[in-house]
């Protein structure tokens, strides 16, 4: 479950809303087709921390309908630790097979207040946690020493790291020290799109996928090229994916990118995202079919 590619599809919300059941499902079920080997529901591209717990539930009790028996992992970041542990029962109740835990906050948070969260979470689950390091959305840092202490929690399986270095031969390097500082039983993942191939080529076990959740076909191809030693065809396919990986530098990330994507691609409504985030504009989204046409990315 926390090897190879675990496809995160979007939740799509349409502004006001609640979820588009009919169209997450359709989502979901298309992951499950495609043969991805996790699904990585209500990430941060599923738009966990829009939702009301009522909603949150839901999504999840969708996503394992849907996924005919592969694996969901479920999101369960919460501000407070109380609701955390909220979402970490409903997930379970609900059928995941593991949940990912990112450190949400409005106020700046302490190693020791990650440590904490972590520690009071995994005390009280009986699914596997993956550890979801994602600076990018919650503004926390992790430290090589918190990795350690968080990997020797029970339940702890796997660690979500946001990239690896530019040059192959530092990337290899760093996952080979992560290795040492974690227990065997815990899987290293790598996230951010751009960094998948180098990522898995240097070692990672697993790709906790953006692009897995709407164009899994394509992120397959990309991991199983890693996974079998092939790592030239891997940096080719990630090389010539290089036009959308712009456009999620371009537009501080992925999710407004891949929403427009889905919308465009008649998966979603055009309105698909909760509000206040109100998507690309018209030029934007232009660029975005210009995109998936030239590459060829369609359902």
């Amino acid at each position: 479950m926390f090897t190879g590619l675990s496809a995160f599809p979007l939740t799509p919300i349409p502004g006001n809303g609640s979820i588009d059941e009919q169209a997450y499902g359709r989502l979901v079920r298309r992951l499950a087709t495609a043969g991805v080997d996790s699904i990585g529901a209500l990430g941060s591209t599923g738009s966990y921390a829009y939702l009301t717990r009522p909603e949150r539930a839901r999504a999840a009790r969708i996503a394992v309908e849907h996924a005919d028996g592969v694996p969901v992992i479920v999101g369960i970041g919460a501000l407070r630790t109380r609701h955390v542990l909220e979402a970490a029962e409903d997930a379970q109740n609900a059928g995941a097979a593991g949940v990912l835990l990112a450190p949400v906050s409005y106020q700046p948070l302490t190693d020791d207040d990650v440590f904490g969260l972590f520690e009071d979470v995994t005390a009280s689950l009986s699914v596997p946690l993956v550890v979801y390091d994602n600076p990018r959305t919650t503004r926390f840092t992790f430290t090589d020493e918190l990795y350690a202490r968080l990997g020797r929690l029970p339940n702890v399986a796997s660690i979500k790291i946001p990239g690896v270095p530019a040059d192959p031969a530092a990337a290899r390097a760093r996952i080979e020290h992560l290795r040492h500082l974690l227990p065997a039983t815990v899987t290293i993942g790598v996230s951010g799109d751009a960094d998948a191939a180098r990522g898995l080529n240097a070692g990672c076990d697993a790709w906790y996928s953006v692009i897995g959740g709407l164009f899994p076909e394509v992120a397959l191809a990309l991991t199983r090229a890693a996974q079998t030693g092939r790592a030239e065809r891997a940096e080719q396919e990630s090389q010539r994916l290089q036009p959308l990986w712009d456009l999620f530098a371009q537009h501080g990330g992925s999710l407004r990118v891949v929403a427009a994507a889905a919308a465009r691609l008649g998966l979603t409504a055009p309105r698909n995202l909760p509000l206040p985030l109100r998507g690309l504009d018209a030029k934007e989204r232009a660029q975005v079919a210009t995109v998936i046409e030239d590459l060829q990315l369609h359902p």
